[in-house]
């Protein structure tokens, strides 16, 4: 169980940092540049502010206690279909086999949050069904 959190945390800490802190703050340290990976593939600004918003949203949800599951499910939804666009966006339009796979890697730390906040919850559950 132990081992579960460990795992958890590393990967949800990745995602938070990847996916909240560097956008947030790209956006407040370097506000010429907040639009650097959504200009190129022909985004319009506006489209920027609102993935930042919801980036910053999404991953702050998967890292706040006891939220309401509904909202975490969501949170990982959400994040799932943002990595999934964003490479299939490189894919489409610059074709940069880095920036195609960069989105799938974090995808991939994303699924193992997931799988591992899943354990956590049911070995909980299992744990107090059995007192």
């Amino acid at each position: 169980m132990k081992r579960d959190r460990i795992i958890f945390w590393i990967s949800t800490t990745i995602i938070f940092l990847f996916e909240g802190v560097m956008p947030l703050a790209a956006f407040i340290f370097s506000p010429d540049s907040f639009n650097a990976g959504t200009k190129p593939l022909g985004y319009p600004d506006y489209f920027a502010y609102g993935l930042i918003v919801c980036k910053v949203l999404g991953s702050t949800a998967l890292i706040v206690p006891k939220l309401n599951p509904r909202i975490v499910e969501w949170a990982y939804a959400g994040l799932i279909f943002n990595l999934i666009f964003a490479s299939f966006s490189h894919l489409m339009v610059d074709r940069i086999m880095g920036y195609v796979l960069f989105p799938i890697i974090i995808l991939a730390i994303l699924s193992v949050s997931y799988i591992f906040r899943i354990k956590i919850r049911n070995h909980g559950k299992d744990q107090f069904q059995n007192n």
